[in-house]
């Protein structure tokens, strides 16, 4: 089987890139992370790159002096590795109109929240003061407005009475892990 050549952007601990790892190590997913790329050095989800023996690479956004310029370095590294496609997993930076372009239809991110309600940060508390009864989370493909694009794969979870923001964010985190794998499992095979 010819295997999905996938580079995972990330900024943070990297739970969704783990969850997206683990799929990965079985003989019978149809895709491959070759790269991770950070924009923070100091991001755990390089430690869990390394640990799987995937190669890694540290872009600090702040180098450059323009969103559209950091963009083209990372579309450099991430053609040179030879990726096919792209994966956002908690990475925390707005992309340029050009690299989405570029990247379209080949570029996906997760989104704690059933979109198209609660875009932007803190999705999971914009969902619970909201009062809402079901929350969950998002895959879908980028276009240049945040968190648009259409939907690869929803999950949601039940909202209790006695669920705080952060009980609930955690519940989220959970269904992530699983949309993730799903989400890229459904595009590989369509």
């Amino acid at each position: 089987m010819t295997k999905l050549k996938v580079a995972v952007l990330i900024s943070g601990g990297g739970t969704n890139l783990q969850a997206l790892i683990d799929a990965c190590a079985g003989d019978d997913f149809p895709a491959e992370i070759i790269l991770v790329l950070s924009n923070k050095a100091d991001a755990y989800g390089l430690q869990r790159a390394k640990k799987a023996g995937i190669n890694t690479s540290v872009i600090n956004h702040k180098d450059f002096s323009s969103r559209e310029k950091f963009d083209q370095k990372m579309d450099e590294v991430i053609k040179s590795a030879g990726a096919e496609f792209i994966c956002m997993a908690g990475f925390m930076r707005l992309l340029s109109e050009w690299f989405v372009e570029k990247w379209f239809d080949k570029l996906i991110n997760i989104h704690p929240s059933l979109l198209p309600d609660f875009k932007g940060l803190n999705a999971q508390k914009q969902a619970f003061d909201a009062g809402v009864k079901t929350a969950g989370c998002t895959v879908h493909f980028v276009r240049k407005e945040m968190d648009e694009g259409p939907i690869i794969v929803q999950k949601s979870v039940e909202v209790k009475k006695d669920d705080t923001a952060d009980s609930l964010a955690a519940k989220i985190l959970e269904k992530e892990h699983e949309a993730y794998v799903e989400a890229l499992r459904v595009y590989c095979v369509r």
